[in-house]
């Protein structure tokens, strides 16, 4: 028997915060950021939330594929994505927002060592367990306004490295008893909470919260440019701070890359 879900239950929690808001679990499906995504763009802008138990196209940052992990007895992946209208009035730093609220949904205490890698991934270790991918559709011209479709990818099973650029870290690992259902329910309400929170405030009452998770800091980092320097945090605006040579850039949006650690002598 599969494991449940949990529909009726997290509709109900999400419903104080956007009411009407509905609560979706497909079989399967390419990516449920796209299936947004359309339907935004067809004049849909419900708010809801789109569940795959297997996504077979999906995406991740600069458009990498990003595939469900797969196993014979039940989801091992937890794929979703959360569809809203939004007019925050700085989009900045909202990727590092979601991660904020989905590490301290999972790992509340720190002590499994979820870490957020800048921009957008969830780390454990030099290990990744997820990743986050933001899409955004213009409602009408010249409104503030926009669809938002934050997209949420978790591994809650043991998945293979193969063709990964960061070797996989899972749930399990430190929880085995975790369902996928089980996680969504636990993340939902305060994943809706700290948007509603962005979209009102910004990034700032989240800066502290991402800094004591920050896996860049203090790290040597290579930018896809290929400047190199050192990790400082980030900004009040979610800016990566690297000071290199000419002094501290604020990176707003570029790819990093993390020079390995040395190993130990």
């Amino acid at each position: 028997m599969p494991a449940p879900w949990f529909e009726d239950e997290i509709a109900q929690s999400l419903a104080p915060l956007l009411p009407g808001i509905g609560v979706e679990v497909v079989p399967e499906i390419g990516s449920t950021n796209t299936e947004l995504m359309r339907r935004a763009r067809e004049g849909d802008n419900a708010a809801v939330l789109l569940v795959a138990e297997r996504q077979t196209a999906g995406r991740g940052r600069l458009g990498r594929p990003w595939q469900s992990a797969q196993d014979a007895r039940e989801p091992s992946s937890l794929t979703f994505s959360l569809g809203l209208s939004l007019a925050p009035r700085d989009w900045s730093g909202l990727s590092l927002a979601v991660g904020v609220s989905v590490a301290e949904s999972l790992d509340p205490s720190g002590a499994a060592g979820l870490g957020l890698k800048w921009p957008n991934d969830l780390w454990v270790g030099e290990r990744k367990l997820g990743g986050i991918l933001i899409e955004t559709a213009l409602l009408q011209p010249d409104v503030a306004e926009r669809y938002l479709v934050i997209g949420i990818g978790i591994n809650i099973g043991a998945r293979e490295a193969a063709n990964l650029s960061t070797p996989p870290a899972w749930l399990k690992e430190w929880r085995p008893g975790a369902t996928p259902g089980e996680v969504l329910r636990e993340i939902a309400a305060s994943l809706v909470r700290d948007v509603l929170l962005f979209s009102g405030s910004g990034f700032v009452p989240f800066a502290a919260r991402f800094a004591a998770r920050d896996v860049l800091r203090g790290r040597e980092v290579r930018l896809s440019d290929g400047t190199e320097g050192h990790c400082e945090g980030v900004g009040w605006g979610g800016e990566l701070l690297v000071r290199t040579a000419s002094g501290v850039q604020m990176i707003s949006s570029a790819e990093v890359s993390v020079r390995p650690r040395p190993a130990p002598i």
